[in-house]
């Protein structure tokens, strides 16, 4: 396995690789679970050259303690991927590498879908995201980039960042993977204690609730219903429960049946913060 510490020696490594070869990029922030493992392994499996980006990116971080605490487990990243398949190549570079020694996020018009749920509650994130992701499929210039529904604001953003800046690449959003009691895999899971992990699961049965409710509640009722749910929880905290179009992420106002809604939710567990979503 491969590991690059700079853009140069990737880009250099890259210009070898036959024309022919299908490239695909999996871009981390490192802390790797089996949520990652699933991206990699569909890329793997699409692809004959796979790029695994290890980077945690401090310009999407608005909490400088949450950037802080974000775990770094590289040699156990490297295992997890090794097992995968030993031709993977990883890009670990530093954060003067990746912004040339300016650490300063672009700014991009994403058209709203950056100012609601995440974007309401987490300043300039997206623009940090833009800005990284951007800067990846462009060094990487991959075929297909993969990334996961947990954050599927993120992936719609990313997909109008690729429309806007006009950068060939297929963009493919993979579904959530779950702990087995129903949990989204996060890295930040590991922050919690068992008995609180396994109390988070009522984010997720929640969303299966209100998904039921859905089909023949209103919008409004259906908030509202979820709301009250976590009144009643001492260690839950919500921070936001949208329904949104999914193209647009705009809230709800009226049922259209030919628009497809998807729930998204922001949870506080200990001061963890855990985010989920279901297609409706």
């Amino acid at each position: 396995m491969l590991v690059f510490k700079t853009k140069k020696e990737l880009s250099d490594h890259i210009s070898t690789l036959p024309k022919t070869n299908n490239l695909g990029l999996v871009p981390t922030m490192g802390a790797l679970h089996t949520g990652h493992t699933s991206l990699v392994q569909k890329a793997v499996n699409e692809n004959q050259t796979v790029v695994v980006s290890i980077f945690v990116n401090p310009t999407q971080f608005d909490n400088k303690e949450d950037l802080a605490k974000y775990p770094d487990t590289f040699d156990d990243d490297l295992d997890l991927l090794s097992s995968i398949s030993e031709d993977i190549l990883i890009f670990s570079p530093s954060a003067d590498e990746v912004y040339d020694h300016k650490i300063k996020a672009k700014k991009y018009n994403f058209e709203g879908l950056d100012t609601v749920m995440e974007g309401a509650f987490r300043d300039d994130h997206f623009n940090g995201v833009g800005t990284i992701v951007e800067a990846l499929l462009l060094l990487v210039k991959p075929d297909r980039a993969y990334f996961g529904e947990k954050d599927f604001q993120q992936l719609q953003i990313i997909r109008k960042l690729v429309q806007q800046q006009n950068i060939p690449v297929e963009i493919i959003g993979c579904p959530i993977v779950r702990e087995t009691n129903g949990l989204a895999m996060s890295s930040r899971n590991e922050r919690l204690s068992k008995q609180l992990r396994q109390k988070a699961s009522f984010i997720y049965h929640t969303l299966l609730t209100a998904k039921e409710k859905f089909g023949t509640e209103n919008a409004d009722y259906v908030l509202d219903w979820v709301k009250e749910q976590f009144n009643e929880q001492e260690d839950l905290e919500l921070e936001y429960i949208e329904i949104t179009d999914v193209e647009t992420l705009s809230p709800i106002t009226r049922k259209n049946e030919k628009l497809k809604y998807r729930a998204f939710i922001a949870v506080y567990a200990d001061g963890v913060r855990l985010i989920d979503n279901i297609a409706l």
